[in-house]
């Protein structure tokens, strides 16, 4: 299957398509802790809870382990990419060492979990490289694998790797681990109900009462009273901390061929060069390993070539590894905090109930092992040794993440405001082609256009209902997409990603 004409889909949702949907709640009903978001974070909190004897339930705006964690990579490593140089500057050798400590007690946790429940799930114990070409970058190889050793890890710099091309140097970390995180997660929410826990699917939360008890509202009117609430969903979807101010959505393409096993390099890769390069191998049949590389990286809603970002990336990985043929290719969104770690405790300083996980930056299955741990000691009344390092309510000193965050002001300011000014030019209806989209300007009104493969026009609100930024659309995965904060919308206005709850209106033109 050439590039062209392989699937959207990931291949862990191709290898374990969702089924049945699970039922939304009936009516109003309470519980100890209701957990917004059905992927690693929300499920691994919900497992953590019902295995200490709490009454929870999950409430999953679509399906279970479909969302960002069925888009994933699926690496388990405490090594991300180059953070422990820059940890060991901003936090100190202490920050950097609970850093570590807290994400290899992660990838530990999954191992037991594994263990426990029996799991298949492709578990593959491997080590993790971040490597670079550019002789430029080892003075930086060389202070990461010593501040990842000072931190703990057992890292090592090392010129010598299984790739098909030489490396000017990498870090090497030992004793990490891959695996298929949808047959994991669906072991783990299967665990969930036979410890009493409630999973809902196709149930979308629309509004958030903080008290005690806290009460939640869905799409449909229904309450949700609980003690505590978690909310999970990858970017959060209630805005009262003001957290978007400090969270850079981005995106990745992902291609996958099947390779022959003697040829598939043992480990998993990254580099942060070529607008990163990720490369992995999966178990796949007849022999083989599915060689999965992603990279690419974008910023949505601006109107770059998603295309073209798929075709760059097939060619590299041809010209690396030779002819491939794309049995898989999907797209992966992640957020990036303005200091680099994560956001997981209490919402906002005023929460005494309400908390929140996300800005894993692009390793969210360690990042949502460790935030089920640290949320389940928080709400149980327990201590967690790395509660202070990922407190969203933490002050962050202008040194620590200044630039990085005045980056992410200008770029959302630029469309914030600049997406009010009156456009200079605006493509005609009649020069959009089938299967394309464009927002356009009608009776004084900017409406996100789409022309569909049998070429009938659908119209929907051009602003994104999070803030109000202008869509673009996206041409190869069919989406209109938010540039400010990340949502991203069907071509009928419906959401497929939040921090959008609500769908764009429909226009008549």
């Amino acid at each position: 299957m050439n590039a062209q004409a392989a699937t959207g889909r990931s291949y862990w949702l191709d290898t374990l398509p969702p089924g049945d949907p699970a039922p939304a709640p009936a009516g109003d009903f309470e519980v100890d802790v209701a957990v917004v978001g059905a992927g690693m974070a929300g499920l691994s909190t919900a497992w953590e809870l019902t295995r200490r004897g709490y009454g929870v339930a999950v409430l999953e705006a679509d399906r279970i382990a479909a969302g960002v964690t069925g888009h994933t990579t699926a690496k388990l490593s405490a090594q991300h990419t180059l953070i422990y140089d820059r940890l060991r500057r901003t936090r100190g050798t202490d920050g950097a060492r609970l850093y570590a400590r807290s994400q290899t007690e992660a990838i530990h946790r999954a191992a037991e979990i594994v263990g426990d429940l029996g799991i298949d799930c492709d578990w593959e114990d491997t080590a993790a490289y971040t490597y670079a070409q550019d002789r430029r970058r080892i003075p930086d190889l060389r202070a990461e694998a010593e501040a990842a050793r000072e931190a703990g890890l057992p890292a090592e710099y090392v010129t010598e790797t299984e790739l098909p091309f030489p490396v000017a140097g990498a870090v090497r970390v030992a004793d990490q681990a891959q695996f298929h995180p949808r047959k994991y997660l669906m072991a783990v929410a299967d665990a969930v109900r036979r410890g009493g826990g409630q999973l809902y699917e196709g149930t979308r939360v629309l509004g958030l009462t903080e008290g005690e008890p806290c009460v939640l509202t869905t799409e449909e009117g229904i309450a949700v009273t609980a003690r505590d609430v978690v909310v999970a969903t990858h970017y959060p979807v209630f805005d009262r901390a003001l957290l978007f101010t400090r969270l850079a959505p981005r995106r990745e393409v992902v291609v996958a061929a099947p390779v022959d096993a003697s040829k598939a390099p043992g480990g998993m890769y990254i580099t942060p060069e070529h607008r990163t390069r990720s490369v992995r191998t999966a178990p796949y049949a007849d022999g083989k390993r599915l060689l999965i590389v992603t990279g690419e990286r974008f910023n949505l809603g601006v109107g770059q070539d998603v295309e073209e970002r798929f075709a760059t990336l097939t060619g590299w990985g041809q010209r690396t590894f030779g002819e491939l043929s794309i049995s898989h290719r999907w797209a992966t969104q992640d957020n990036d905090s303005t200091d680099s770690v994560p956001l997981v405790g209490l919402l906002h300083p005023a929460s005494r109930h309400v908390y929140v996980a996300t800005g894993f930056g692009g390793w969210g299955l360690t990042g949502g092992i460790m935030a089920g741990r640290l949320l389940c000691d928080e709400i149980t009344g327990q201590e967690s040794p790395w509660s202070e390092l990922y407190d969203p309510r933490r002050i962050t000193p202008v040194l620590r993440e200044g630039a990085r965050f005045l980056r992410h002001q200008i770029h959302v300011a630029r469309h914030f405001v600049g997406d009010r000014l009156p456009a200079l030019t605006r493509p005609s209806l009649d020069e959009l082609a089938p299967g394309d989209g464009a927002v356009v300007r009608i009776a004084g009104r900017g409406c996100a256009v789409h022309r569909d493969e049998d070429g009938r026009l659908h119209a929907v609100s051009a602003r994104c209902t999070h803030l109000g930024c202008l869509v673009a659309f996206n041409r190869a995965e069919q989406a209109w997409e938010c540039p400010c904060h990340g949502s991203r919308f069907a071509p009928d206005g419906q959401v497929l990603h939040g921090p959008a709850v609500r769908p764009l209106e429909p226009r008549d033109i």
